[in-house]
């Protein structure tokens, strides 16, 4: 049965999706810049693991149901714009998650580099540069799911967003667990 709704679910996929490729062109931009020496230093591996994850949500592929070819409705188009969303939300929800810790390794790498000012680090250094290391950790210790979701949901709210048929966080979780990129 037609609800009406298809427009405005087509609209939020498109928003959802504009959202995610933007987070996917910021991650990208992101690389590590390192001498050979500092190529296992933690943050660098994050940013390496970031990237590698990021590029991993991009090419998944699109989870598909069987379907009955014959039968083309309006609640068949509703359900998949549903499932769309669903899966846009996730993707939105992993980058999102990806380029928040992908911040804090390009913090920590800046933080890092004015420490030892393009030079090896030094006895003297290493106070500051374990205190960088623990920024680093308590950046990444806030990126928490239900952050990501808060966010989400009051920039989307924010903007005026049609949010009816946003999933809630825990069905983004599971859709997560059922299809990891």
């Amino acid at each position: 049965m037609e609800d009406g709704f298809n427009e405005a679910r087509a609209l939020r996929i498109a928003e959802i999706v504009t959202e995610f490729q933007s987070l996917q062109s910021r991650i990208a931009e992101y690389s590590p810049n390192h001498s050979p020496d500092e190529y296992f230093e933690e943050g660098y591996e994050i940013l390496r693991q970031c990237r590698a994850e990021a590029q991993a949500v991009l090419v998944a592929p699109y989870p598909t149901e069987p379907s009955d070819a014959s039968s083309v409705s309006d609640d068949s188009e509703k359900r998949q714009l549903q499932r769309i969303i669903l899966d846009a939300s996730a993707r939105r929800f992993q980058s999102k998650k990806i380029y928040l810790r992908a911040v804090a390794a390009v913090r920590w790498s800046n933080a890092r580099n004015a420490i030892l000012q393009s030079g090896k680090p030094l006895q003297q250094q290493a106070v500051l540069l374990q205190q960088a290391t623990a920024n680093l950790h308590t950046e990444l210790a806030a990126v928490t799911d239900t952050r990501i979701y808060n966010e989400f949901w009051q920039t989307d709210a924010e903007a005026g967003y049609w949010l009816q048929e946003d999933p809630p966080l825990a069905t983004i979780l599971d859709w997560l667990r059922a299809y990891p990129a």
